[in-house]
């Protein structure tokens, strides 16, 4: 499961998701991608579950990339533990997701393989997806 190796403070105040994503909303890597349609934190665990899904329905034929990383801790107190004496422990890792940003992509296999496997994907993640296809200018792709 994807955790960071270090990190500068253990606990992180929760902060606001307003807006939109202010990069990564375009397909880079392969010729489809899944793009978040809400704003949420998706969890360590959730990411994890949505590869596995992809790259079981494409067997042994393509390529995952995973755009997002879980960098931020979250927090809870114990169950049954009084109001009051500080902030919880770490419970887990969640990747902040703003709308419009694309999760995952995927490359090497035909439309309709890709296709199922985004949305496949999309079924374990607690946000709206859709699926994206890489645009293309004058006949060919648009990588610098």
């Amino acid at each position: 499961m994807l955790v960071p190796k270090r990190v500068k403070h253990r606990k992180v105040q929760r902060g606001h998701m307003r807006g939109e994503a202010k990069g990564g909303k375009t397909v880079t890597f392969g010729e489809f991608g899944l793009q978040a349609l809400d704003s949420h934190w998706i969890s360590n665990r959730q990411i994890e579950a949505a590869r596995i899904a992809m790259t079981r329905y494409m067997k042994r034929g393509g390529k995952v990339w995973i755009k997002i990383f879980p960098q931020l801790s979250y927090t809870s107190k114990g169950v049954g533990v009084r109001m009051g004496n500080g902030k919880g422990a770490p419970e887990g890792w969640v990747a902040p997701v703003k709308r419009g940003k694309v999760m995952f992509e995927v490359g090497g296999v035909s439309e309709e393989v890709a296709r199922e496997a985004l949305r496949l994907a999309g079924h374990k993640l607690p946000v709206r997806t859709k699926i994206v296809q890489r645009e293309e200018v004058g006949g060919q792709s648009n990588e610098k």
